[in-house]
């Protein structure tokens, strides 16, 4: 009994963190299960699969609070599905361990720009007046779907610095973001399955945590200032950059 509140508690600390940056949670699913002896293709696909629930359980949240804004989370989740896969293939022909070191190192130099940027609180913006260069938006969704594939991250951590960058605020980013991780994580999740990659077990041990967390770090995230925000999101992006050079490097980093 007490194991299987131990995993539905870190199924809730994995969800909030995942809800309250927007990066779906693979960042952290994938080492915890791989530190809990599933081999790392099953970890990576397994995590596939909970990213589904988690993003999803985010979705709705920041959908009662207003906070996505649907035609920029589509038109990234659009490009991002495709990128995805194309990204994968191109494993076959490129270094990724190179790829880790320089792509984490331009994550690591966002995290810093984004840790020094100013942002709104939601009750200063109005979602209906803000304008995004619809044009532009596909190719970050892109570009966010190739490194996941290509690299195994999560695309919120290109889809938040990048919708920020393109003048939507930190709380609508992450809100935006989670919503087209939900499409991106049930096209991994399905071709995970069908590779036979997908531990059913596991899976149904966290994802009730994970549901439940998202729903908290949704709630979390709209007591959270602006700014505060920003800057936890740019710390834990460096945090992520740093563990992808270090792999990128050969470091055994889970």
């Amino acid at each position: 009994m007490l194991k299987y509140l131990g995993y539905f508690g870190v199924g809730i600390f994995i969800g909030i963190l995942a809800a309250l940056f927007g990066l779906g949670g693979g960042f952290l699913i994938v080492p915890t299960l791989n530190l809990l002896g599933v081999e790392i293709h099953h970890a990576i696909g397994t995590s596939s699969a909970a990213v589904v629930f988690t993003s999803l359980s985010s979705a709705i949240a920041y959908h009662r609070q207003r906070r996505i804004h649907y035609k920029a989370g589509l038109l990234l989740a659009s490009t991002a599905v495709i990128g995805a896969y194309i990204g994968a293939w191109m494993t076959s022909f490129i270094s990724a361990s190179q790829l880790k070191v320089i792509f984490g190192a331009v994550l690591f130099l966002v995290a810093i720009r984004l840790y020094r940027k100013k942002s709104k609180e939601p009750h200063e913006v109005d979602l209906s007046q803000i304008k995004l260069d619809y044009k532009v938006v596909p190719l970050g969704g892109f570009v966010a779907g190739i490194a996941s594939g290509l690299l195994g991250i999560g695309g919120g951590a290109i889809n938040v610095p990048f919708l920020t960058y393109m003048g939507l605020p930190i709380h609508y980013a992450v809100a935006t973001s989670s919503f087209a991780i939900v499409f991106t994580a049930t096209s991994g999740a399905l071709k995970h399955y069908m590779l036979g990659n997908v531990e059913v077990e596991w899976l149904l041990l966290l994802v009730p945590g994970l549901i439940v967390g998202a729903q908290l770090g949704a709630r979390i995230a709209k007591r959270t200032k602006a700014s505060n925000l920003t800057k936890a999101f740019a710390v834990v992006m460096a945090f992520l950059a740093i563990r992808m050079i270090l792999k990128g490097l050969g470091y055994p980093i889970p």
